[in-house]
């Protein structure tokens, strides 16, 4: 009989630990190197609250900002490792994977507006640059957007020549080392993370970056100068690990691809008003003095940084350019 008991009793504690394993909630970490009060933050915030609505809470995301957990050099190898789930990094971080078209999208000058980039990403052009992370273990998901970036110094920058001999930092990417060297500055590659500091104490003469950006990570009080240039655009890649992802029962995948769609809705309808709203909180500050381009200013800078399209043929292959130019429907030099 005691040993009936001692069974029933083994078994009884196996079925409520099976039980409560079937019931452990889908654990999705999202990392991400900005604040919580950017566009990318609240759309993090905001695909967390969709995600675990729209599963009944058998998936729970938790989001890791500001670096938290991983540099941005760090979190695409933690991704393919496993250590992490999503993130959303600026595209140009997957060049190091060997998907250098990314860059691409880094041109000076490429986008005419918001709206002409959000048409590019949910077209022909964002579907295949997607196909080219699939070989590395990851799945791409979203394309966040960002706005465009406006660039800083202690100095006055209105004229291509006002560049010469300063140290910018830069995320990463290629195209963006070239167009800064076609000015005569010398780029420099840094983590999100430490760009304040070194804009502090002197490490970096300035960055660019975008006004959300600035704002929240209190660039624009260290930096005397800013020119609202929106030279270049960016963006983010809401990115899974791809076996992960197709490992999810296919019911709870539908319910987060529906809670991203809407994440992503959400985050670019809010870019360009954050970004406006921290342009004028950062006007208010009175820390910094803004400079605002006239037409013969913004056509001098573009004359300047043209020959990175010729450049960039050879980085991001032609194949990339041919595509942007018909989609945006403008000419690649």
């Amino acid at each position: 009989m005691r040993k009936w008991l001692i069974a029933a009793a083994a078994a009884a504690i196996c079925m409520a630990q099976g039980t409560a394993m079937a019931q452990s909630p889908i654990v999705i970490k999202f990392s991400h190197v900005v604040a919580n009060d950017t566009p990318k933050g609240k759309g993090a915030i905001k695909f967390k609250e969709l995600a675990e609505q729209y599963t009944n809470g058998k998936v729970k995301v938790e989001v890791y900002p500001n670096s938290q957990l991983f540099k941005d050099k760090e979190e695409i190898e933690a991704l393919q490792l496993g250590s992490v789930q999503m993130l959303a990094p600026s595209t140009a971080k997957f060049a190091p994977l060997g998907a250098k078209e990314f860059e691409s999208l880094d041109l000076p000058w490429l986008f005419a507006d918001e709206g002409v980039y959000d048409k590019a990403m949910k077209g022909v052009v964002g579907k295949w640059l997607f196909k080219k992370l699939e070989a590395k273990g990851i799945s791409g998901l979203a394309y966040w957007d960002n706005g465009f970036h406006m660039v800083s110094a202690n100095r006055p920058l209105i004229n291509p020549s006002d560049f010469q001999g300063l140290k910018i930092r830069i995320s990463g990417s290629k195209i963006a080392d070239q167009y800064f060297r076609v000015l005569g500055s010398i780029p420099q590659i840094m983590a999100f993370s430490e760009v304040y500091q070194a804009l502090q104490t002197g490490v970096v003469d300035g960055c660019e970056n975008t006004p959300s950006n600035y704002l929240t990570q209190k660039f624009h009080e260290v930096q005397k100068h800013i020119t609202v240039s929106y030279h270049a655009h960016l963006q983010y890649a809401v990115i899974v690990n791809f076996k992960f992802w197709n490992g999810l029962p296919a019911d709870i995948r539908g319910q987060l691809d529906k809670a991203m769609a809407e994440a992503t809705d959400y985050t670019n309808s809010i870019a360009i008003k954050e970004n406006e709203d921290a342009l004028a909180e950062i006007k208010k500050s009175g820390t910094t003095t803004l400079h605002y381009m006239t037409d013969d200013q913004r056509k001098a800078w573009q004359t300047a940084m043209a020959p990175t399209y010729k450049w960039a043929k050879g980085r991001v292959g032609g194949e990339v350019l041919d595509l942007l130019a018909k989609e945006l429907d403008i000419k690649m030099n």
